[in-house]
């Protein structure tokens, strides 16, 4: 038997065990999923899979999911095709169920990888770019505020608008006194289409108020080098899609990041809050002009 015709077998057989598992305990606001594992974090609950097309939820890209399940996310691994099971709430994308198709297939090279992104107690990657005004904004102006940054694009059709609807939760649990204190960077993962007007629109669409709020565009290779420092992924992959974790990071006063949230489910606007509360203590005072 022939290697494509093994292959097809195994795919077809595969498909069949999925569906018997499935069997019994099907939700119907899931969906079934096809793609390749290509990295895994326990500590995050996260798989990252280039999927195909998910009829009725997303198109073909490379993003993070979160995995509830600790003993279905240890039987992941790269280099897996996986049929696999996705729950959206509204709140977060889960994969609950997956059957590995075939194992040890190779990654791409450029894919994101949690063990990438960067990390906590090390200075934040500087950048310089321009934000929904057309006005420059560089990190080093940020000195002396908390900054809560995060990476999105206006096209998203997945965790984007989560993601912002959950830092706009944030900016509207902060008191006066410390709004004074954070500033909310969104950094544009399509700089090609998401011009200053995108990016203003974008933000009076998801309920960001901008006047501690900035989302940032610019050049491309200036946007994909700020990206790739944080370890997001790239810009734009040769397809047209957007390779990309769902990462939030918070950064102190001093520039140096103390707290990164990976995922949706890892995020609570709540304690973020709180979190931020407490950072602020450790801030000089601001004079009123602040």
């Amino acid at each position: 038997m022939g290697s494509r015709t093994r292959l097809r077998t195994g795919v077809a057989v595969a498909g069949l065990l999925f569906a018997a598992l499935a069997c019994g305990c099907r939700d119907d606001d899931g969906y079934d999923a096809h793609g390749v594992v290509q990295d895994v974090n326990p500590q995050y609950g996260q798989v990252v899979i280039a999927h195909e097309d998910i009829p009725g939820l997303m198109p073909a890209m490379t993003m993070s999911f979160d995995v509830p399940d600790a003993e279905l996310l240890a039987r992941l691994a790269p280099g897996q095709s996986l049929h696999f099971r996705v729950v959206f709430d509204g709140r977060s994308y889960r994969v609950v169920s997956a059957t590995v198709l075939e194992a040890g297939l190779a990654t791409a090279p450029d894919a994101p990888r949690v063990s990438e992104a960067a990390a906590e107690q090390e200075p934040a990657p500087p950048f310089e770019l321009v934000d929904q005004n057309a006005s420059t904004l560089s990190l080093e102006d940020l000195r002396g505020k908390l900054v809560l940054l995060d990476f999105i694009y206006t096209s998203c059709p997945g965790p984007c608008p989560i993601l912002t609807g959950l830092h706009v939760s944030v900016q509207r649990l902060l008191g006066p006194a410390l709004r004074r204190r954070v500033h909310f960077v969104s950094v544009s993962l399509d700089p090609v289409r998401d011009t200053p007007a995108a990016l203003r629109e974008y933000a009076r669409k998801r309920g960001a108020e901008l006047s501690n709020w900035s989302f940032l565009t610019g050049p491309p290779d200036e946007v994909d080098a700020v990206i790739r420092a944080y370890g997001i992924g790239s810009s734009r992959q040769p397809d047209g899609t957007i390779a990309h974790l769902v990462a939030s990071f918070v950064i102190d006063g001093e520039g140096r990041i103390v707290q990164r949230h990976i995922g949706l489910e890892d995020f609570d606007p709540a304690r973020v809050r709180d979190d931020l509360e407490k950072l602020a203590r450790s801030l000089p005072p601001m004079d009123e002009s602040g």
